[in-house]
């Protein structure tokens, strides 16, 4: 009996110790989440969905571009109802997530192809995007891109 009882404690132990802790658990939904609401961004920005747009960016939203120019999420809801921008492309890839606490970032590549007030632009940079846990779930607090990468040869 004695056996039997320590042999279904000691399973126990090592199932407990291989199971994921709830933080584990906890982060790897959180970073599903970014990743879902990252995308979801993008594709509004795609769309030109400036409500999709204001639902995901905190009111204290920045952007800073690789030239170092600043905009701020009026800024950006403005370029989006305006529409002088149409996308082909605007498609992320080599997405990493990460989370720590309250906070997320989101790295990716980004391909952008399209028109501006007629003009054609084609050109990846790399961007990461910073969320922030807030009372009303996740928002897009901070986003950062790189100067547009070099043509490949």
């Amino acid at each position: 009996m004695h056996a039997a009882l320590a042999v279904s404690l000691l399973a126990g132990s090592i199932a407990g110790a291989l199971a994921p802790s709830p933080a584990a658990a906890s982060e790897a939904a959180d970073r599903a989440a970014l990743e879902a609401l990252d995308i979801r961004y993008q594709a509004a920005v795609k769309a030109n969905d400036a409500a999709t747009m204001a639902a995901i960016l905190h009111e204290d939203f920045v952007l800073v571009s690789g030239r170092g120019q600043i905009s701020d999420k009026a800024a950006l809801l403005e370029e989006a109802r305006a529409g002088r921008t149409v996308y082909e492309r605007q498609d992320a890839s080599e997405r990493s997530v990460r989370v720590w606490g309250d906070t997320g970032v989101v790295t990716a590549k980004l391909w952008l192809k399209g028109r501006t007030d007629g003009e054609p632009f084609d050109y990846k940079l790399w961007y990461s995007d910073t969320y922030a846990r807030t009372p009303r779930g996740w928002r897009y607090v901070l986003g950062q891109a790189s100067l547009r990468l070099p043509d490949p040869p």
